[in-house]
């Protein structure tokens, strides 16, 4: 379909770029892109495909708007909180540029879905957070013959490259197995610098466009890496590994797998569903009736962040970072005969920590059931919740 008067209006700065003319808005406004999660990667880059007049765009995400989204998720207000990401991603999109399509898959992507999704697009863009869906997608998009436009972010670092191109490396050329899940902080614990997700995902949106329209050099088997702090961009040259098990000469890996457990990434906390549930908990109500009994039996080990720790706490709690038990153990040896009750914000990793513990013999840990966030809600109201 030839582009119309308005459309000409629209797009007249691309089609002023000899590079891009109408034919390279055509090749765009024929195009279709998928983006599996609607989060600080994919905010920014659905904004600029939806701008640019990317024909059709795919959003993949099941959560919803959370007020700690707001930092740095763009695409979202205060008055969306506790909506669904997809849908209001979706309808944002549409009002930016009624020329395009948008769906909202407002689900978990899995093995038993990923195939029937991806299909439908040109290309893919990643903008997970989280191990087990890095692998799915990437395999997802090896299988399906489809570009894996990737980007992570960590702190004040991020990093963006092209996967699954013809030719090309895959995400498993680079990392073949998910690292050990205790050295996998997720966003909460770790924290990212609100506008970090914008610049990353801004480049994730260039690639998507530079491929559609065949333009420039995209990021094949070049990986650009940004430390925000030091403001410095670097280049770091990967190939495809001809032994990959998913895009290698022989490839073992030829479905889809069972993810999550592979990845032990329930939560961010490097636990499984069934670690979480296997841990004793205790109840908000039932310590603080421990504690008004005054036992000098009982300890509170705090295992979230110092910064967490300094806005929020429970009167007379032991701070250990869950990422610094493993150093610190030996502070705790004096109460090993006692009763421990760990907590964090919602319960995940203070779950890790008492798995941990129960490994270096402790044997009366308990898990706050709901973390300090049900100790706020249900208990001390003086404690902000956040």
């Amino acid at each position: 379909m030839p582009i119309s008067p308005e459309q000409y209006r629209r797009y007249q700065r691309h089609l002023t770029l000899p590079e891009f003319g109408v034919a390279g808005q055509e090749k765009l406004m024929q195009a279709s892109v998928l983006i599996v999660g609607a989060g600080g990667l994919g905010c920014p880059a659905a904004l600029y495909l939806a701008a640019a007049g990317v024909g059709t765009i795919g959003i993949v995400d099941f959560d919803t708007v959370d007020e700690s989204n707001l930092q740095r998720q763009v695409l979202y207000t205060t008055d969306d909180v506790g909506q669904p990401k997809a849908a209001i991603a979706a309808q944002r999109l549409q009002r930016i540029n009624p020329h395009i399509t948008v769906h909202a898959h407002p689900v978990r992507l899995t093995r038993t879905n990923a195939l029937d999704i991806l299909p439908a697009y040109d290309l893919m863009i990643d903008g997970t957070d989280n191990f087990a869906t890095r692998y799915l997608v990437n395999d997802a998009c090896v299988l399906a013959g489809k570009i894996n436009v990737y980007g992570s972010i960590y702190r004040f670092e991020g990093q963006a490259t092209v996967f699954a191109a013809p030719g090309g490396p895959c995400y498993r050329c680079l990392f073949p197995n998910p690292p050990p899940p205790a050295l996998v902080p997720n966003c909460a614990e770790a924290g990212v610098l609100g506008i970090l997700p914008g610049l990353i995902g801004t480049i994730q949106a260039t690639e998507a466009i530079k491929i559609i329209v065949g333009i420039g050099q995209p990021l094949i088997g070049r990986m650009l890496l940004f430390d925000a702090l030091a403001m410095q961009w670097r280049r770091l040259r990967h190939e495809r590994d001809r032994n990959c098990p998913v895009c290698g000469d022989d490839p073992s890996i030829i479905e889809l797998q069972d993810y999550e457990p592979l990845c032990g990434t329930y939560g961010g906390g490097g636990m499984t569903m069934e670690d979480v549930n296997a841990v004793q908990e205790m109840g908000a109500a039932e310590l603080k009736e421990v504690i008004e009994k005054q036992t000098d039996e009982l300890v509170i080990l705090d295992v979230r962040e110092p910064h967490e720790f300094d806005y929020a706490a429970i009167a007379g709690a032991k701070l250990i970072p869950l990422g610094e038990l493993p150093d610190r153990v030996n502070e705790l040896a004096e109460f090993k005969d006692k009763l421990i009750v760990a907590h964090c914000h919602h319960g995940v990793r203070s779950a890790h920590a008492i798995q941990f513990l129960q490994t270096r013999g402790f044997k009366r840990v308990k898990n706050l059931a709901g973390g300090i966030d049900a100790w706020s809600r249900d208990v001390d109201s003086t404690v902000p919740r956040y």
